[in-house]
C-alpha cells in the first residue's frame, strides 16, 4: 500500500502553472538572474525612432483640439477684420481710382441700401485672410507638433513669416499686375457694344476675388517646400506627375474664377504652373 504521511504546518502546496506544469520557474521568467534585476522591457509602439513627445490620444480629443485650433484662427482673422474696417472707406476710394478706367466719370453705383457696407466687409475681409493664412499655418504646426521631429519644427516655425509674405506678394501681383489687364480687357471687350457702368458689389467682388486668390495661390512654393523637407514627397515624384498638376491647376482655376471669358482662369493657370515650375527649378538648383 502506498505511504502516506501528514503535511507539517509550514509546508505549502507549490502554486500550479496554469500549463499544468509544477509552476518552476524557467530561464528567461525570473525577475533577477545571478542576484541582479533586469530591467523591465517596455513595448513602444511609436518604435525606437519616434518623436519622444508623441502619444495616442482618442479621436475625439484630436477633432477636439483642431476645432479649437480653427476656432483661433478665425478669432485672429476676425480682430484683423476689426481694426482694417474703419479704414475700408478709404481702400475703396483707393481700389477705384486705380483699377476703374476714367475713375472720375465712372462713379461707383450702388443697386442696394447694403451694398456699400457689405463692401467695406469685404474689403477689410481681405486683411483676415492675409492675417489668417500665417496663423493656420502656425495652428497646424501646433497641432501636429508632438508627432514631428525637431528638423520638422524647425521648418514649420520658418513657414510661418514666409506664409504672410507670400501672401502679401499675392495680393501685390494681382495689384500691379493682373487686375489693371483684366479691367482693361473687359473694358475694350464691351466698349463697341455699350456703355460700362460699374456697379460698386460686382466689381469688388472681381477685385478681391483675385486678391485672394493670389494671396492662396502664392502659397504653392511653401507647401511644397514644406512637402519634400518632411519627406512627403520628394522633387522627382512632383515632376513626373507635373502634368497632373498643371491639368489641376487649370480645372481649379475654371471653377473658381468669376470670368466666363477664359482670360482670368488662364492668367490665374499660368501664374500656378509657373509657381510649381519655378519651386522645382529651384530644388534642383540647391540639389534637394
Amino acid at each position: 500500500m502506498p505511504e502516506f504521511r501528514d503535511r507539517e504546518a509550514g509546508d505549502a502546496p507549490e502554486p500550479a502553472a496554469a500549463d499544468g506544469g509544477t509552476g518552476n520557474p524557467v530561464a528567461g521568467d525570473d525577475p533577477a538572474v545571478g542576484g541582479e534585476p533586469q530591467p523591465a522591457v517596455v513595448d513602444d509602439e511609436l518604435g525606437p525612432e519616434g518623436p519622444a513627445s508623441d502619444e495616442e490620444m482618442p479621436l475625439a480629443d484630436h477633432i477636439e483640439e483642431m476645432m479649437r485650433r480653427l476656432a483661433l484662427v478665425f478669432l485672429v482673422a476676425g480682430i484683423a477684420l476689426a481694426v482694417v474696417y474703419p479704414f475700408a472707406s478709404e481702400l475703396i476710394n483707393y481700389l477705384w481710382s486705380v483699377h476703374i478706367p476714367e475713375p472720375t466719370a465712372n462713379r461707383p453705383r450702388l443697386y442696394g441700401p447694403l451694398e456699400f457696407l457689405l463692401t467695406k466687409l469685404k474689403v477689410a475681409g481681405l486683411a483676415g485672410l492675409l492675417v489668417g493664412l500665417p496663423m493656420f499655418v502656425y495652428q497646424s504646426y501646433r497641432f501636429m507638433r508632438p508627432g514631428l521631429y525637431p528638423k520638422e519644427r524647425q521648418y514649420y516655425l520658418a513657414s510661418v513669416p514666409t506664409s504672410l509674405v507670400l501672401g502679401i506678394f499675392g495680393v501685390l501681383f494681382a495689384h500691379f499686375f493682373l487686375l489693371p489687364r483684366v479691367f482693361g480687357y473687359f473694358s475694350a471687350y464691351t466698349s463697341e457694344a455699350a456703355v460700362i457702368a460699374f456697379g460698386l458689389q460686382e466689381t469688388f467682388n472681381l477685385i478681391l476675388v483675385m486678391m485672394g486668390w493670389m494671396a492662396i495661390i502664392f502659397q504653392i512654393p511653401l507647401f511644397m517646400m514644406l512637402a519634400i523637407m518632411m519627406g512627403l514627397v520628394t522633387r522627382r515624384w512632383l515632376e513626373a506627375k507635373r502634368l497632373i498638376f498643371w491639368g489641376t491647376f487649370l480645372g481649379i482655376a475654371f471653377l473658381f474664377s468669376p470670368d466666363p471669358t477664359g482670360l482670368v482662369p488662364i492668367i490665374i493657370t499660368l501664374t500656378m504652373i509657373s509657381l510649381f515650375e519655378g519651386t522645382l527649378a529651384l530644388l534642383r538648383w540647391t540639389g534637394n
